[in-house]
């Protein structure tokens, strides 16, 4: 972790333990990811939590199926999971697990502290649920299956009829409270289409939540009360407390980290994370989470991802085809705020050699490979300095200044556009200047020219550590930029390169991605 004194606290929602990661699990991994590292360099002490949710009657299914116990589907999840960070080359600081002790003693917790303030109840549920998506649905969220007649949820999911006792929370009573704070909090939900939605759901009116079930006990066992496994969101949710120490409220972790900056949840889950969730932490006496993102879903050429379809596109497949960095770079700068995206291999092959081969790539090359070859391996001084090359460097330091509005609100396809407007800009004073025309008629000012690249591509290196940050390494290490000199505060004349630095005989960063080569 950082070292300034500004806690920031990050989470995504926890990966559930029934299936491969996705494309999505992907995005969201990546954009939280990216948030994290921004907040690093910006100097935040930052925590970044993600981990799986294991619990549930899905799970209790497809673990009968394969033949094996749900802790041993379970635990092979997780591997995979973890796998899947690394792959991505995810920062986490902690990936937590929900059938951890610890999880089960902070759930526990929660669960007592709204009995104890009278907000939990024993009755008999009988209505409609969706295993698919752990979900409870009132008779009038149904939609009718054309094909067959059959009732699906919302989401499209089968949903079946359950009857059986249930502890209910008393959801219906934090109406009027949660209607006020989203008033008063006008960026807990983002974006505002997602705040929209929510909204009209809590004003369509809410009815008490079923917290526990009986036909299964995988899962928190509800205290004083072991026959009864608690609902899986209860249980899912009290994660991001589990993570930094409750139910100790005295804990360091705790107290520096809660609550919560931003959740990042993907949009089919919101419902849980700005209704179910901050109820229970209103119940419970314990401070709301300062926002919740909810991120759109990706599309494979137009058209949402299905098995039946053939479209699934794993993770893996984007790396094997493009690499981890420029699949980073993809995903930011393709998919809008809180949007659907698209997945398109030619669009993305565009992107990629347009952004980043031909863009960023081709002006690090050219500059530090006529530094290495024309001055020796030495930087040359900036001496005499022209209008257009303050313009350049002033460009240079200031992006970070245009980039940090959009960031701050997971707008990172607009911080990169803020980002490549100086890419460009530096591309057009190569080319302006010629310095490969300036080494017979003018080298002193060849030189001048080239430690401006120079230095411009310095504060590209730092700017896109959070999006690209093996990339930006390469470029920055080429440049013999140290380590301890490479947080957004070093965007500033006072840390540029210095006159007489050495560098290495530079290797390019982006290379293009040929139609032949992407094939093999």
């Amino acid at each position: 972790m950082s070292t300034n004194k500004t806690p920031y606290y990050i989470t995504t929602a926890i990966a559930y333990a029934n299936g491969a990661p996705h494309l999505g699990h992907a995005y969201e991994a990546i954009i939280t990811d990216v948030m994290a590292r921004f907040k690093r360099l910006d100097g935040f002490d930052t925590y970044f939590l993600t981990g799986m949710d294991e619990h549930g009657q899905k799970v209790v299914r497809t673990a009968e199926k394969e033949g094996i116990s749900p802790q041993e589907m379970a635990d092979r999840i997780a591997d995979v999971f973890l796998q899947n960070t690394k792959t991505f080359n995810i920062s986490q600081d902690q990936f937590i697990r929900t059938t951890e002790e610890r999880h089960h003693k902070a759930s526990q917790a929660l669960w007592q502290k709204l009995e104890d303030n009278g907000d939990i109840y024993l009755d008999k549920y009988d209505g409609w649920y969706s295993v698919r998506d752990e979900a409870f649905y009132a008779e009038a969220e149904l939609v009718k299956d054309e094909a067959t007649g059959t009732k699906l949820s919302p989401q499209g999911t089968e949903v079946e009829w359950v009857e059986e006792e249930s502890y209910f929370f008393k959801l219906s009573a934090y109406e009027d409270k949660l209607l006020e704070y989203y008033e008063n909090n006008p960026d807990f939900i983002a974006p505002q289409s997602r705040k929209n939605e929510i909204i009209s759901f809590v004003k369509g009116g809410l009815l008490d939540l079923s917290i526990s079930r009986t036909t299964f006990d995988w899962g928190v066992k509800a205290p004083n009360d072991p026959k009864h496994v608690m609902y899986v969101w209860l249980d899912a949710l009290t994660n991001y407390l589990t993570a930094v120490g409750y139910p100790d409220l005295n804990d360091e972790m705790y107290k520096k980290f809660w609550p919560a900056n931003a959740h990042v949840v993907g949009k089919d889950i919101i419902r849980f994370h700005c209704v179910y969730w901050p109820a229970f932490l209103m119940a419970a006496n314990l401070p709301l989470p300062k926002q919740v993102f909810a991120h759109g879903f990706i599309n494979i050429d137009g058209q949402k991802m299905s098995k039946s379809l053939g479209n699934v596109i794993a993770p893996q497949d984007l790396i094997d085809r493009y690499g981890v960095d420029q699949t980073r770079y993809l995903l930011m700068r393709s998919i809008s705020h809180g949007e659907d995206g698209n997945y398109a291999h030619d669009q993305a092959l565009l992107r990629i050699n347009a952004d980043l081969a031909n863009g960023l790539g081709n002006l690090a090359q050219r500059a530090l490979s006529m530094v290495f070859k024309n001055c020796e391996g030495v930087l040359p001084a900036r001496d005499n300095l022209t209008q257009d090359d303050n313009a350049l460097l002033t460009q240079a330091y200031n992006t970070i200044d245009a980039v940090k509005p959009f960031a701050e609100k997971f707008q990172f396809n607009r911080a990169l556009e803020e980002v490549w407007k100086l890419v460009s800009a530096a591309n057009t004073y190569v080319d302006e200047q010629a310095p490969w025309g300036l080494k017979k008629t003018d080298p002193e000012r060849m030189g001048v020219v080239l430690s401006v690249i120079a230095e411009t591509v310095r504060c590209l290196g730092i700017l896109i550590q959070p999006v690209m940050p093996q990339s930006a390494d390469k470029l920055l290490s080429q440049l013999k930029v140290p380590d301890d000199k490479r947080q957004f505060m070093h965007l500033s004349a006072d840390f540029a390169l210095e006159e007489g630095t050495s560098i290495d005989k530079p290797e390019g960063v982006f290379p293009r991605i040929t139609e032949n080569e992407e094939a093999a």
